[in-house]
């Protein structure tokens, strides 16, 4: 506790690390005020989205925060911006033009800005069909007087605008305060949802007869295993050694040549992060959705089982789907030929294996062999959920055991916390731990 009091001290005694996260706590203040901050023309105590806290429209919600199912201003979130992100990334794989503005800052830069006008066009049409929804759901919610196109276009300009300022917030954080911006308010709207779920089930296991306060001790017990094996997960690491033939330290002034210097190459256990989960998610609601207009009893059936996380075969489905995913991602964005080349131009080598192509197999067949323990840990962290379900805990506090949710919360929070202890470190104070640095998801980034 002295350590604990001292290291809050020591934050706060920087003038810079103080003004970053004052920024930062102001902007995600507004952030969730504009949650609850409803659509013009919705009666907010006739809005009834339920079906909107579940399947593919309540991935949505989590991502907003829940802002999804209380028709906010900000009910896309930063979803828009995600997905534009995600399509130039996918764009620079395969169009060379833009894997080349990839590796230029001034090409970054347009890219950046191609990524902001593709997000307006993204919420525009995610909007739409945003204004479809409200009326097929809660008809009854929009204002009588209200004309229906006024209605779609003022809701459509809303929701871009608030998507474009949310992003704007984003960007602002992470250049001004503590953290990567739309990762931290993402963050907070999923963790806003877990005192909630606490108060939830520590109700159920002593006012529903669930087996009292013991029961639900171990459930807390639980939780905090899960995390520490997702941050286990995120910070894994395989480190290859690396020597470097010649490498020049110092100014240009007072530079020395150092021989011989050795260094390692960190190649992340779980290098695709919290994709695969997403795409595995969008993935199973996408036949459930079609099948779901068929009759068939079989059909119908089928979307039972292919909806129902407590299930066995969508569990099964699902964690192949989590591995397949895992190891299609990281081949996505991971290129063992330009870390081959990058480590030559250095003058760098792995001890034992020639450079050039020798060298893109031996990191290549190394990085095959530890995503698939990765890979199988995060089909095991998807499926934690369902399981946490299946043993009678509520739905909203099982959300947190593993999944989507926690992953996201575990990747920033060590990320925030390893920008902080940074500026400790720079003015000389200890760190955030006794036994070594904090590592987030960015400090281990390839060569």
């Amino acid at each position: 506790m002295k350590k604990l009091i001292e290291t809050l001290k020591n934050i706060w005694s920087i003038e810079e690390l103080r003004k970053r996260i004052l920024f930062t706590i102001l902007l995600v203040a507004i952030y969730r005020i504009g949650c609850y901050i409803t659509l013009p023309g919705i009666n907010p105590n006739l809005l009834a989205l339920e079906g909107s806290k579940e399947g593919l429209l309540g991935l949505f919600n989590m991502f907003a925060g829940g802002a999804f199912s209380r028709a906010s201003i900000f009910a896309l979130g930063v979803m828009p911006y995600i997905s534009a992100s995600i399509f130039m990334q996918l764009a620079g794989i395969v169009i060379p033009q833009i894997a080349k503005m990839q590796r230029e800052d001034s090409g970054r830069k347009k890219i950046n800005q191609y990524t902001r006008y593709l997000t307006v066009l993204v919420t525009a049409f995610q909007a739409s069909a945003y204004v479809a929804y409200l009326r097929t759901q809660t008809a009854g919610a929009i204002v009588a007087e209200f004309p229906p196109f006024l209605f779609w276009l003022s809701t459509v300009v809303v929701l871009t605008a608030g998507t474009l300022f949310v992003m704007w917030m984003g960007e602002k954080i992470t250049d001004k305060g503590i953290g990567n911006g739309v990762s931290l308010i993402i963050m907070v709207g999923i963790l806003g949802r877990l005192p909630e779920s606490l108060l939830q089930e520590f109700a159920a296991r002593n006012l529903g007869g669930g087996g009292g306060l013991l029961i639900f001790l171990v459930e807390l017990a639980v939780f905090i295993a899960v995390i520490v094996g997702l941050i286990l997960l995120t910070q894994g690491v395989r480190k290859i050694p690396l020597n470097y033939a010649r490498r020049i330290i110092g100014s240009t002034n007072a530079a020395k040549e150092v021989s011989g210097a050795r260094d390692f190459i960190p190649l992340k256990v779980n290098s695709a992060g919290v994709m695969p989960i997403i795409f595995a998610q969008a993935i199973m609601f996408i036949p459930a959705t079609i099948v779901g207009f068929a009759q068939n009893e079989t059909a119908q059936g089928f979307v039972k089982a292919m909806s129902n996380p407590q299930n066995l075969w969508y569990n099964v489905v699902y964690a192949v789907l989590v591995i397949a995913f895992t190891y299609f991602y990281t081949a996505l964005i991971f290129n063992p030929t330009e870390m081959a080349d990058n480590l030559k131009r250095n003058n760098s080598f792995i001890p034992g294996v020639k450079p050039g192509e020798p060298t893109a197999d031996y990191i290549g067949t190394i990085m095959d062999r530890i995503t698939l323990p990765g890979a199988v840990f995060l089909a095991i962290a998807g499926i934690m959920p369902g399981i946490a379900g299946l043993l009678g805990i509520t739905s909203g506090f099982a959300s947190f055991f593993g999944g989507t949710s926690m992953l996201i919360g575990v990747g920033v929070i060590l990320d925030t916390l390893q920008q902080i202890e940074s500026h400790l470190l720079m003015r000389q104070y200890d760190g955030l731990m006794k036994t070594g640095r904090i590592t987030g998801r960015q400090a281990t980034a390839s060569v």
